[in-house]
């Protein structure tokens, strides 16, 4: 079995990461998604993503195959929403960003990828972990039923096309 493993992304991956995130914008596009089609997440968001340390590559063998965003500062989008979340004044960690190049879909990568950020948000000392993604995303609504999340209600988002975001929370 080749090596699978999570690490913190380097801005030397960054050219690998953009590739992945507009394939994941190509994707979602042709899903019928609005999310992502306003420009976002962009190359200055992702060089931000990785100078503070939040941005994560998913390795396979020697290649990068996916990336994610795990903040464990609060998100201010979270702060209103349209329902409740699990534990409202617990601190949490945020899994946003998340794309697996397009060599590697349909290999289960991502609840490999998945379980990983979880346990960095726990080493972190974090039990709670939200995560949101446009109604129409049924590849994210998927993966985070799979992992037990629950649907906690509508966020907003700064996007221009359609800022309604589904929010889940995992509480572990």
């Amino acid at each position: 079995m080749t090596a699978i493993y999570t690490r913190q992304a380097q801005l030397s991956d960054l050219d690998q990461i953009m590739t992945m995130i507009d394939a994941a914008k190509a994707l979602l596009k042709k899903d019928g998604s609005p999310q992502w089609q306003d420009g976002h997440p962009d190359r200055e968001m992702m060089t931000k993503d990785i100078q503070v340390g939040d941005c994560y590559v998913l390795v396979v063998g020697k290649q990068v195959a996916g990336t994610a965003t795990l903040m464990v500062t609060p998100d201010p989008c979270y702060a209103e929403i349209d329902g409740a979340w699990l534990k409202p004044d617990q601190p949490y960690a945020t899994v946003h960003r998340l794309a697996l190049a397009a060599d590697f879909r349909g290999q289960h990568l991502s609840d490999f990828f998945m379980s990983n950020l979880l346990s960095l948000a726990y080493e972190k000392g974090l039990r709670q972990v939200r995560i949101d993604t446009h109604m129409l995303n049924q590849r994210l609504q998927h993966l985070a039923q799979k992992f037990d999340f629950v649907y906690c209600g509508v966020i907003k988002v700064a996007d221009v096309i359609d800022p309604n975001r589904n929010a889940y929370e995992l509480d572990f």
